[in-house]
């Protein structure tokens, strides 16, 4: 590591990745050195992680005490030291630059994707404490698993429960399985419906099964399993369903059912509350809900999905005045983020759940329920969902509601009939234009989660549609909603103010603004005129070139300027 690196580190604080260990009063054991190699090792996070010996809490470099003889360290015989006293062996890197005077022992920790203990078999992970600071805690064994299922590695569902038999499964969820595949239009695998109870779990995995059950899966128990059986074998299976007006709670229900069970009690309970509103769109009339039932069953399947069933705590489907709220314990699986979820590969933390859910036709086939969440919402007026509260700890979904913008769906209606379906990229960029006016590529790229060259084709061919307008070359390319949409929308006096406040009055604009502020910067005129950088930079020159302003400081985004005097 190279001391601009390490400074780096350290000006960054201690995180999740990093872990100061300071020697200023006495030098840190071998055996709470090891612990540290082996807490980092268990930590979700990043690739690697690193622990700076001799760095105070506080970021006060002292210096890493001597570990060998003639007052030395060696970083081979600490890596070697590191290797045999973690199992498995850790491969951790140390190197020993210096910050002036004092040397700092850098230890360069790899992720695990299996558990690590030290060789006297203690286990413990880094994680953010309730303070919010990160400290090291004892790494439990359904932790572990829960991990093990994150990355894949392990199905939860697939576990065999011991103690559990036949016996504790029920008829009546075979059969509500059955009629779940029978109702889902063609959704579900037709294969399941003739097959006798026990052929039918062995086909789906939820019991180990030749001639006999000699095993039941947590599957089973999740799916079929009695009342009782569930109390018994999984504390951690429950769901909520609330109904709150403000902080008063109208509805408080739970259910320790069975998944196919809890599903209909749920959409029985939404239909109850369903309410839609009509629009014509020519001939056709069209029904426009205050929250779409498919997105709903996608948003509760997920959560029953790929929530952490060896973690107490409910499944909530909580109804506000605005808004349902659906959340499960347990983040997102690893490599799922909230800047990447419309586009990363389905990952479930229960395969074998996940596949049962799809052979029943309750969700989609093609595993891209948050896509179906996303383009549900959007298609009927609704701003789009949003995961933005989601922790380490739980997935929260928001599906907002409030009244819908009909002209939107109607020009969505309109679309789809005379040309084409709107793609959900295309519905997530005429969504946000429509409220914020104005969109640059990059911009773009961010909401759909996509590179700049999907960004820039999704946009131009909105363009050629004629939906969208563009104004600008190169990096400076913005994009607008066009006059007929606007038309379309009611809304003719939007686009006049958002066609580009024209140069004039951009210049104008400015001028206004310098005169009571003293001066202006490049990100000024960006967030004064709705322009991206370049367009401001330009916007800026023209001024400078007419006379009217002059650079006040240096170049580049710290530039600013101010009037020429005269």
């Amino acid at each position: 590591m190279t001391v601009e690196q390490l400074r780096a580190l350290i000006a960054g604080g201690e995180t999740l990745d990093v872990e100061f260990k300071g020697e200023e009063h006495e030098r840190l054991s071998d055996s709470d050195l090891i612990d540290a190699v082996v807490c980092m090792s268990n930590r979700s996070g990043s690739e690697h992680g690193w622990i700076l010996v001799g760095i105070e809490d506080d970021g006060r470099v002292t210096g890493a005490r001597p570990r060998h003889e003639a007052g030395t360290t060696d970083v081979l015989r600490v890596q070697a030291l590191i290797a045999n006293r973690t199992r498995p062996s850790v491969a951790a890197s140390a190197s020993l630059p210096a910050l002036g005077d004092s040397p700092v022992l850098v230890i360069e920790v790899p992720v695990s994707t299996v558990p690590v203990a030290t060789s006297g078999s203690n286990y413990v992970r880094r994680m953010l404490g309730g303070t919010g600071k990160p400290e090291c805690v004892p790494y439990f064994y359904n932790e572990m698993v829960a991990r093990q299922a994150d990355l894949g590695h392990l199905d939860y569902t697939g576990l065999v429960v011991p103690g559990a038999t036949w016996s504790d499964l029920d008829p009546l969820e075979f059969e509500r399985f059955r009629r779940s595949i029978r109702e889902s239009l063609g959704h579900g695998d037709k294969s399941l419906v003739d097959l006798p109870d026990q052929e039918l779990a062995k086909a789906l995995g939820a019991v180990e099964s030749n001639h006999a059950v000699s095993a039941v899966r947590m599957l089973g128990l999740l799916l079929f399993g009695k009342d009782d059986a569930l109390r018994r074998f999984v504390p951690g299976q429950e769901v909520a369903f609330q109904q709150l007006d403000g902080t008063d709670v109208q509805v408080n229900d739970f259910f320790r059912w069975p998944l196919m069970r809890v599903m209909d009690e749920l959409l029985s309970r939404f239909r109850a509350r369903h309410r839609e509103e009509e629009l014509m769109v020519g001939m056709l009339r069209i029904g426009v809900p205050d929250y779409s039932e498919e997105a709903l069953r996608e948003g509760v399947a997920n959560a029953l999905i790929h929530r952490d069933y060896t973690r107490l705590g409910a499944v909530h489907v909580q109804w506000h005045n605005d808004r349902i709220e659906i959340s499960n314990p347990g983040g997102f699986p690893e490599g799922v983020r909230l800047d990447n979820i419309l586009v990363t590969p389905p990952k479930p933390r229960n395969p074998l759940l996940a596949d049962a859910f799809k052979r029943a036709g309750i969700v989609e086939r093609t595993a891209r329920g948050v896509d179906r969440i996303f383009y549900e919402q959007l298609r009927n007026g609704r701003p789009a969902p949003s995961y933005a509260r989601t922790t380490s700890a739980d997935v929260v979904l928001v599906l907002p509601g409030g009244k819908a913008n009909l002209e939107f769906v109607r020009l969505v209606s309109e679309e789809g009939r005379e040309r084409r379906p709107l793609t959900l990229d295309e519905l997530l960029l005429l969504n946000v234009l429509q409220r914020e006016r104005r969109l640059c590529t990059a911009d773009a790229a961010r909401l759909i989660q996509k590179p700049e060259d999907d960004a820039r084709s999704a946009l131009e061919a909105l363009v050629e549609s004629g939906l969208v307008e563009a104004a600008g070359e190169g990096r400076g390319r913005a994009y607008h909603l066009s006059a007929a949409v606007y038309r379309r929308l009611g809304r003719v006096s939007a686009y006049v103010r958002t066609r580009g406040f024209e140069p004039l009055q951009q210049e104008q604009m400015v001028m206004n603004y310098v005169d009571t502020k003293g001066g202006v910067s490049r990100a000024g005129v960006m967030e004064l005129c709705h322009l991206t950088g370049p367009q401001a930079y330009r916007l800026l020159r023209r001024l400078v070139a007419k006379g009217l302003l002059q650079p006040v400081s240096k170049r580049g985004r710290g530039a600013g300027y101010a009037r020429k005097a005269r």
